[in-house]
C-alpha cells in the first residue's frame, strides 16, 4: 500500500488512545503478561489453540468489512483472514497462485484460462467461476470508487466468460504479458456471487465471522475447511489503536500478542530486550525524491543527474530511517522479480554534480523541495538533502505542506517533493507511474519510446527476453528519470515473545505479511 491511506490510518478514531483502554476493548481473552524475563523459548512446532490478539491503525466508526472497499493495512489484513484472491504476490512480488490453482494465456497474450482450486466459502458453497467474475464486475462497476477498478482495466469483462464452474475465461483489451499480477491486485478478493452487504461477511479465507464493532473489534473464528489448511488459532481478534504508543503499551501490558507500525526508533529502543520480538519485513516501502521531468529546472536531464550525484544515500537512511533499510539506486523494487541488479551503485559525486550543473547553466540554482508528515521520515529526509545539496552550491528551500493533501498536491504541482511507495510489481510500477498515459505519473516521464518498449514487453511470451526489455526501461530511468531513490525502509511490526510463524521474509503486503493462518502461540 502506499502511504495516502497510511495517512488515513493515523488520523482514525482513537478507541484505545492508552493500553488501559486498549485492554478494557480487548476484554480477558487469551494470552499474558510478558515479563522483563520473557524469552522467546516456546516450541518452534506448530501448535493449535488460544486466540490472537493484533492491533493495527483503523478507520472509526465507518469501518466496513467490504474487501473490495479496503484502503487501510486493518482492512487488508481483515480482508486476508476473511477472503481469498486469485494470486498474491510472494517475497519478490512475482504472482502466486491461490484461488487460481494455473493460469495459461494465448498465444497472443490477450486471453487467459484460469482454472480454480477446489475450495468453498464458509457457508458450504463451492468457489465458482460465477464468482469470480461476479466479484470482478462488481469491483469495476462504474458507480463504485473501489481502488482494485484501475487494475482491473486491461481485462473486458462483457467478453469474459464462465465456460465451467472451475475455469474462467478473461478476455483482454490488448496483450498483457503479466495479466497475473491483476489478480494478485490490492483488493481483487472473490466473494459469493450476488453478495451486497457484508454485515455478517462470507468469504473462503481461513478464518470465519464471528462478531464485528467497527472501530473497535473484529472476532474470527478458524475455519476448519480452508483449502490451503486450516489455521493453527482458534480464534483472531483484530483490536483498534490509532497511535503507536497505545499498540506497543498494550503489547507490553500483555492485553496483544501483535502490533503493527512500529517507527524505527521504538524498534531500536525495545530490539533484544526480550519482552517483545521485533520483526522487519524488508524492502516494503520505497523512500526518494520526485522530480518533474517536464518543466524546469528537471526537464534538462543533466539536472536530474547532478540530484542523483548530489545525495548520500547512507545518510539519508541513517538520519530519516535510523538505518532501518537499505540504500536504493534511483530504480524501484529492490529485491523484485526483473530489478535490474547489474547496474552499478551510484554514490555522491560532489565534483562530478557541479559539473554537470554548470553544462546546464544552472550554477546557483535554487530549487524548491515539497515535503509534509504525511510519511515517516520525510521532514528528516528533506533536511538533510538540504545541507547536502548546499555542498553542490544547490539552495534548497524546504516548504512543509498539509499531510492531507500532500499526494494530490504533488501530483501535478510543484517540481521536486518527497515521495514513498508500497510495495508493487516494476511492472505495476511503470504502468501506473512512467507511460505517457499514466494516471499517477508524479515525474511527468512522458516518452513514447519508452511507452513502446513496455508494450513490446507486454506482448513478449518468452520470460528471459521480457526481462531484457525490462531492463533496458530500467537502465534508461537509472540515468536520466526523475524518480531519485535513496533507500528502501522496512516495515516493522511486534509480537510477544510466544507468537510464532510471523514471516520476515517479505515486504509488507504481500502473501505471507500479516497471515495469521500461519501464526501459532507456543
Amino acid at each position: 500500500m502506499n502511504d495516502q491511506p497510511r495517512g488515513l490510518a493515523r488520523r482514525g478514531f482513537v478507541i484505545a488512545g492508552s493500553a488501559t483502554a486498549l485492554a478494557l476493548a480487548a476484554g480477558c481473552g487469551a494470552g499474558g503478561s510478558t515479563g522483563p524475563d520473557a524469552r522467546n523459548t516456546g516450541s518452534q512446532t506448530p501448535e493449535r489453540g488460544g486466540r490472537l490478539r493484533a492491533a493495527f491503525a483503523g478507520g472509526g466508526a465507518n469501518e466496513t468489512l467490504d474487501p473490495h472497499a479496503a484502503n487501510l493495512f486493518v482492512d487488508a489484513a481483515r480482508a486476508k483472514a476473511l477472503f481469498d484472491k486469485l494470486a498474491d504476490f510472494g517475497a519478490d512480488l512475482a504472482p502466486v497462485p491461490r484461488l487460481a490453482e494455473r493460469w495459461e494465456p494465448n498465444e497472443a497474450l490477450d486471453s487467459w484460462r484460469i482454472t480454480l482450486r477446489d475450495a468453498v466459502f464458509h457457508d458450504g458453497r463451492p468457489v465458482t467461476a460465477e464468482d469470480v467474475l461476479y466479484s470482478y464486475r462488481r469491483i469495476t462497476d462504474p458507480k463504485g470508487t473501489f481502488r482494485a477498478k484501475a487494475s482491473l482495466e486491461p481485462i473486458d469483462l462483457a467478453a469474459s466468460r464462465a465456460p465451467d464452474a472451475g475455469t474462467v475465461e478473461f478476455k483482454l483489451k490488448r496483450p498483457y504479458a503479466e495479466f497475473p499480477n491483476v489478480l494478485a491486485a490490492f483488493g481483487a478478493y472473490i466473494v459469493p456471487k450476488d453478495t451486497t452487504s457484508f454485515d455478517r461477511p462470507v468469504g473462503s479465507g481461513p478464518f470465519g465471522f464471528v462478531s464485528f464493532k467497527p472501530g473497535r473489534n473484529l472476532l474470527l473464528e478458524r475455519n476448519d475447511a480452508y483449502w490451503d489448511g486450516a489455521p493453527y488459532l482458534d480464534e483472531l481478534e483484530f483490536l483498534v489503536a490509532a497511535e503507536e504508543s497505545a499498540r506497543v503499551g498494550a503489547l507490553l501490558g500483555g492485553q496483544v500478542e501483535y502490533a503493527h507500525e512500529l517507527n524505527p526508533a521504538t524498534a531500536r529502543a525495545h530490539e533484544g530486550r526480550g519482552r517483545i520480538a521485533v520483526v522487519r519485513l524488508p524492502g516494503s516501502a520505497m523512500q526518494g525524491f520526485v522530480m518533474k521531468t517536464d518543466r524546469p529546472p528537471f526537464d534538462d536531464k543533466r539536472v536530474r543527474q547532478a540530484f542523483f550525484l548530489i545525495a548520500d544515500r547512507q545518510e539519508l537512511l541513517d538520519g530519516a530511517l535510523s538505518g532501518a533499510g537499505g540504500i536504493g539506486n534511483d530504480l524501484f523494487g529492490k529485491g523484485y522479480q526483473y530489478y535490474a541488479t547489474h547496474l552499478p551503485q551510484r554514490v555522491q559525486d560532489l565534483d562530478r554534480a557541479r559539473a554537470l550543473l554548470k553544462e546546464a547553466g544552472a550554477e546557483g540554482l535554487e530549487v524548491t523541495l515539497d515535503t509534509a508528515p504525511a510519511a515517516t521520515g520525510f521532514i528528516e529526509a528533506a533536511a538533510i538533502f538540504k545541507e547536502q545539496a548546499a555542498k553542490a552550491g544547490v539552495t534548497v528551500e524546504v516548504k512543509v505542506g498539509n499531510k492531507d493533501t500532500y499526494w494530490k498536491d504533488i501530483l501535478s504541482s510543484g517540481t521536486f517533493a518527497s515521495y514513498r511507495s508500497g510495495a508493487m510489481p516494476i511492472e505495476s510500477h511503470i504502468s501506473q507511474r512512467l507511460l505517457t498515459g499514466s494516471t499517477t505519473n508524479a515525474t511527468k516521464w512522458q516518452h513514447k519510446d519508452f511507452d513502446d518498449l513496455y508494450q513490446q514487453a507486454q506482448s513478449t511470451r518468452d520470460e528471459t527476453r521480457r526481462a531484457a526489455l525490462y531492463e533496458r526501461m530500467q537502465r534508461r530511468l537509472h540515468d536520466e528519470g526523475g524518480f531519485l531513490i535513496w533507500g528502501f525502509a522496512d516495515w516493522i511490526v511486534a509480537t510477544a515473545p510466544k507468537v510464532r510463524g510471523v514471516s520476515g521474509a517479505a515486504p509488507a503486503n504481500t502473501l505471507d505479511w500479516a497471515r495469521f493462518d500461519k501464526t501459532w502461540l507456543a
